[in-house]
């Protein structure tokens, strides 16, 4: 897949919205488009739906449990000194599985000639993405105890074994696991998702993956200010197992806006500490996410 096709992506999508409509009639319809906005969330960074950072429980798109729904996105974020891009598309099967591809983007710009890998080099990493929903449903407030949980895999494969390599990583791809949780409580306009990942992997495995294992949460809080702008943060742990550079925890700030039920614009303010050696790497990003 191509760079300019990845410059099309979605680094996030990052706010995971919440309308508290009830369900229009004619579920029975293959693609009905029948649960209310953004009750599919937006794409993670890796495909999945959720909030940018954080994997949700919610299942991508607007089908029902009789029906199909899907999402298509793209994000283009910048730090100081890099430039990340995110694209992919997911499918939502009868609300209950969800199916997934992306591709991150990862550019070194002037940097890369320090790291030894070449001025605006770029590192592509793909994400094959599964999320089963196992019980509960997030807008049910009679169960308000009971969140929607889901469990998922994710398979990411990075390439470019030989730079990998050099840097310490020891593979190029890796298969992460998690279980979410998410529960909106609508009294309060509020969102709330977390999530437990295991994870083998580096900056998401765009600078390869180790030997082991580590559980890493994702916590993520929306807050509904008008029926479609939405205003939220995420926060999401990350291993850091590289000898020559620190790895940091991802954070943001964002606001969504839902001009209509299909479409989602997002900014956010995005601090990703030390990437690469290179310290307090903050910037913006901006996301289009289109759904049925």
């Amino acid at each position: 897949m191509s760079y300019s096709f990845a410059r099309l992506a979605g680094a996030a999508a990052l706010a995971l919205p919440f309308v508290t409509t009830t369900l229009p009639a004619g579920a029975g319809d293959l693609f009905d488009s029948a649960r209310p906005t953004a009750t599919g969330g937006v794409n993670t960074i890796e495909g999945s739906g959720g909030g940018g950072l954080a994997t949700w429980a919610l299942i991508t798109g607007y089908g029902s449990g009789e029906a199909i729904g899907g999402s298509a996105y793209t994000t283009f974020a910048k730090t100081d000194d890099y430039t990340l891009t995110s694209s992919g598309v997911a499918i939502g099967l009868f609300n209950r599985v969800e199916l997934s591809f992306a591709q991150l983007g990862f550019d070194t710009e002037a940097i890369g000639a320090k790291l030894g890998v070449g001025k605006n080099k770029t590192f592509f990493t793909n994400i094959a993405g599964i999320k089963v929903r196992a019980f509960g449903d997030a807008l049910d407030q009679e169960k308000w105890w009971l969140p929607q949980v889901a469990v998922g895999a994710q398979y990411k494969d990075s390439g470019h074994e030989n730079i990998l390599t050099a840097i310490g990583s020891k593979d190029s791809s890796g298969v992460d696991y998690y279980v979410a949780a998410t529960k909106a409580i609508l009294d309060w306009k509020l969102l709330i998702n977390g999530t437990l990942r295991l994870t083998k992997g580096n900056q998401f495995g765009l600078l390869g993956f180790s030997d082991d294992y580590e559980l890493q949460p994702e916590i993520g809080v929306e807050y509904l200010l008008t029926s479609n702008f939405i205003i939220g943060a995420e926060y999401r742990f990350k291993p850091d197992n590289l000898a020559f550079a620190k790895e940091d925890d991802w954070k943001d700030i964002h606001i969504a806006y839902f001009p209509v039920k299909n479409v989602s614009f997002t900014v956010a303010y995005v601090d990703a500490g030390s990437i690469a050696n290179e310290d307090d790497q903050q910037g913006l990003y901006a996301s289009l996410q289109v759904s049925f």
